[in-house]
């Protein structure tokens, strides 16, 4: 589908890669991987021709439709989600029109016989027929089906995309992709505003529906289900592997290993060569040998081993003045969009010298807290920040708020003051901007490049109040663990707002879930909250089964309930609660506990075995010809009232067997 040949890119003389040579054959699913700058994002916007390549050629038959999907894009912001979706079926809607206008002009004309009518009539009937193809008469539907399993509900596709976080609004750009159905997906780092459930779906939508797919991620998970090929782009080589990501790093290993070992005999061999030839170099009976073993030497060809690039980015935040000993202090601080309300209530206190972290489900309102934080939005309620408190701000749009015309050294030296401007060298290099990277304009930067270079921006005033916004986005493994040991050594206090476990694991002390429009406060490490919401990764906090959540709203009513009953009916309750129960009466209890988790357990398993029939026909709804299929379309709403009524029975069960097993206490 796409072939390229001698691939080569240079940015100011110096190669990003060269010598690139591959094909993207249909059904591929390839995986792009190397250090942030190696070249990844690059690589792409050559293959989709928003760049041009230094020498080489790029391949791509006419007929062969490419969907890109960058890290950082311009979004609008004047339309409803359903409208801004609605413009990935612009070709459809134009043909449309077109058939339309042929329809009014075979109806009006009434040259029956002649030529021209005749190739009217045949016009309409190939393009009409090439509409149907296209599957244009249920894109909403098929609209709906892709927004829902990005995370969408119905009532979002009216809402104004402008209300939604930066992370729903990438959604609608990668649905409208989707959509499209192109012969080749480009993603990059398409992982980084999703969810556990919308990766999930990808996941599946990738292995069921695309034909083929070139992506960069840095999430690995993510890469091993989804690709089965391996592209390395490492010190400025491309080394192609037939294989998925987690094979690849040990064929990588392997293949360097026998390197080293081929390499280490060539030279013990060749050494051995040398010291023959210098010994017997002036011996007549061995000079027919030292030639023929000079001859042997010049053949040779030395084995090269793959370079590992070992850079490492170098960070370290200023140190602060001390500020107040309350930062941020929140007393019922509420925000709404309109009838939509993001959070209310919120009440809490930041300690000087704290890490917090802020986690939930993407649009619950972590980002807008953090503006109106930064007095960006208005709310209501009351927040104060502490005396002397100076605020480092990284949000998670910085990439698209740097000026795309200058240079990496343009754009530090505008900010910096002071004595800093001497060593804005230092710090480039520091960064991995040293040399001629240092001259490259901002808009050929890569995601992670942008990242950093706004990192760097941050860190030339001193601050005590860092906030950060998903800092970990765009990062290779490598530059998270060092910008994670920064934050461990800051003075000061952070913020910081990130799905990422491993990232925070060892670094807050203090987690705030975003939920439901509320905030709650948990005390402890990251682990300390996932194990208190029993659940394994922070993805999983919009996927937390609606089961229990039922249930607590079912438990806390009934709480209610006892307590506002009047007190001649509580009284004889409490009695026979704390009273404790003869032998006989609490053998019996006991069985009816026994029965009753029985039925919770049968009524759990029957959920479960409807969801997973649920999940098949999501899957076979995604499909033009399972969305035409009205037997499927029934069984799938039969299926839903089916799970709701017995999501309800299992809340009816769990409070009757909470009651019980209160009794026997």
């Amino acid at each position: 589908m796409i072939s390229v040949d001698n691939l080569k890119v240079e940015f100011s003389t110096k190669p990003l890669f060269q010598d690139a040579s591959f094909v993207v054959n249909d059904h591929d699913r390839i995986a792009l991987v190397g250090k942030n700058g190696a070249g990844k994002s690059t690589l792409l916007k050559i293959l989709c021709g928003l760049q041009q390549p230094t020498a080489g050629t790029i391949a791509i038959p006419k007929d062969i439709v490419v969907g890109y999907l960058p890290q950082v894009m311009k979004l609008s912001d004047d339309t409803t989600v359903r409208e801004e979706t609605r413009k990935a079926f612009a070709n459809q809607t134009k043909l449309k029109e077109q058939l339309e206008r042929m329809n009014r002009q075979l109806s009006e004309r009434t040259d029956y016989e002649s030529d021209d009518y005749m190739q009217l009539v045949q016009r309409y009937t190939e393009e009409h027929e090439r509409y149907l193809l296209l599957g244009a008469d249920n894109y909403e539907a098929e609209m709906e089906r892709t927004l829902s399993g990005l995370g969408f509900t119905r009532s979002d596709l009216d809402r104004p995309t402008k209300e939604f976080s930066g992370g729903w609004r990438m959604r609608i750009e990668l649905a409208k992709i989707l959509l499209q159905k192109p012969d080749v997906l480009l993603l990059d780092e398409p992982t980084n505003h999703l969810d556990i459930d919308s990766i999930q779906w990808l996941e599946q939508f990738l292995a069921q529906s695309a034909k083929a797919v070139v992506l960069v991620s840095h999430d690995r998970a993510f890469i091993n289900n989804v690709t089965n090929r391996t592209l390395e782009i490492s010190c400025g080589r491309i080394v192609d592997y037939k294989v998925k990501y987690d094979e690849y790093v040990k064929l990588r290993a392997e293949r360097r290993e026998q390197q080293i070992r081929a390499y280490e005999n060539q030279q013990k061999e060749m050494a051995d060569m040398r010291a023959f030839i210098e010994r017997f170099r002036y011996q007549a009976t061995k000079a027919v040998q030292v030639q023929q073993k000079i001859k042997q030497l010049e053949k040779i060809v030395p084995i090269e081993i793959d370079e590992v690039d070992n850079r490492a980015m170098h960070l370290k935040f200023p140190p602060c003045l001390r500020s107040g000993d309350y930062p941020v202090i929140c007393d019922e601080v509420a925000k709404a969009y309109g009838e939509h309300q993001v959070f209310a209530g919120v009440n809490l206190t930041i300690k000087r010298g704290e890490k917090v972290a802020f986690v939930g489900k993407n649009g619950e309102g972590k980002t807008t807290l953090v503006k109106c934080i930064m007095d960006e939005i208005p709310f209501d309620g009351q927040l104060k920040i502490g005396h002397n408190v100076q605020i480092g701000y990284f949000a998670q749009n910085q990439a698209q708020l740097l000026d795309e015309s200058l240079t990496v050294h343009q754009t530090i030296d505008y900010v910096a003051k002071g004595d800093i401007r001497l060593r804005i060298n230092d710090i480039l290099g520091a960064f991995m901007f040293g040399g001629e990277a240092a001259d490259k304009k901002v808009k050929v930067l890569s995601g992670g490049e942008r990242s950093r270079l706004a990192m760097i921006k941050l860190l030339l005033e001193p601050v005590n109040l860092l906030i950060l916004d998903e800092p970990t986005n765009h990062l290779d493994m490598a530059s998270k663990d060092v910008l994670k040991e920064a934050i461990l050594a800051f003075d000061g206090t952070a913020i910081i707002v990130s799905h990422d476990r491993e990232f925070l694991d060892g670094l807050v002390t203090k987690v705030y879930e975003f939920g439901g429009g509320q905030v709650r406060e948990h005390l402890g490490g990251i682990y300390d909250f996932l194990r208190s919401r029993k659940i394994e990764d922070l993805n999983q906090l919009g996927a937390v089964s609606s089961r229990s959540e039922e249930h607590v709203a079912r438990s806390e009513n009934n709480a209610v309930t006892q307590q506002t009953e009047p007190e001649g009916n509580l009284a004889p309750q409490n009695e026979a609660i704390s009273n404790k129960l003869s032998y006989l009466d609490r053998k019996e209890q006991q069985r009816k506990v026994k029965r009753t988790e029985k039925a919770v357990k049968e009524c759990e398993e029957r959920i479960m075995k409807l969801e997973a029939r649920q999940k098949e026909l999501d899957d076979i709804l995604c499909t033009p010809e399972g969305a035409c299929d009205m037997k499927v379309v029934s069984e799938y709403t039969e299926l839903k009232k089916n799970i709701d009524q017995e999501t309800e029975r299992w809340g009816q069960l769990a409070e009757e067997l909470e009651t019980l097993q209160a009794q026997l206490l």
